[in-house]
């Protein structure tokens, strides 16, 4: 019985990995393919409002013609998925503060895709103030704290680098 609960355990590690090892391949293809998503407005007729794809009909909205709106749109979204990955990926502290430039590129993102909206960029800021806001001040609030939590460890990586100097000066 404790054989069988032994063989669970050890398996979980190793579904554990290769999930792991699937995810990084499935992140890294869309990683390398970002760049050619750049490139895909150029499949788009540019003498036409209209473009029908195998996914549907894509309209030029308040565009001129297809092709500028398939640019803006893939552009925009571009710049959505690499904020959101490089914000799901972080391990740092400081990770939400990718949320600021993630919440613009939101914004005008979906101004791109409501083209009844007139001024595509110009306001988005000012709607995205109420998120962005509260991020900046809990990060300078972090930083302040940090700032003052760092002061003594001062000390402490005085010690450390102090003692490894001894360790390699008796080691030669």
């Amino acid at each position: 019985m404790t054989n069988k609960s032994t063989r669970t355990s050890t398996r979980f590690p190793q579904t554990g990995r290769k999930l792991n090892i699937v995810k990084g391949v499935l992140l890294s293809i869309v990683l390398i393919a970002t760049p050619f998503l750049f490139y895909l407005y150029k499949y788009a007729p540019a003498d036409s409002n209209e473009w029908h794809t195998f996914l549907g009909t894509v309209e030029s909205g308040g565009f001129n013609n297809v092709q500028i709106y398939v640019h803006a749109a893939i552009t925009k979204l571009t710049f959505v998925l690499l904020t959101g990955i490089w914000f799901l990926t972080s391990k740092n502290w400081w990770k939400y503060a990718i949320l600021v430039p993630f919440t613009m590129f939101l914004f005008q993102f979906s101004g791109v895709i409501n083209y009844k909206i007139q001024y595509i960029d110009e306001f988005d800021f000012w709607y995205s103030l109420p998120i962005v806001l509260p991020i900046l001040l809990f990060l300078v609030y972090i930083s302040i704290m940090i700032s003052k939590k760092s002061d003594g460890s001062d000390d402490l990586k005085k010690d450390v680098d102090d003692e490894i100097k001894k360790i390699w000066s008796d080691d030669l």
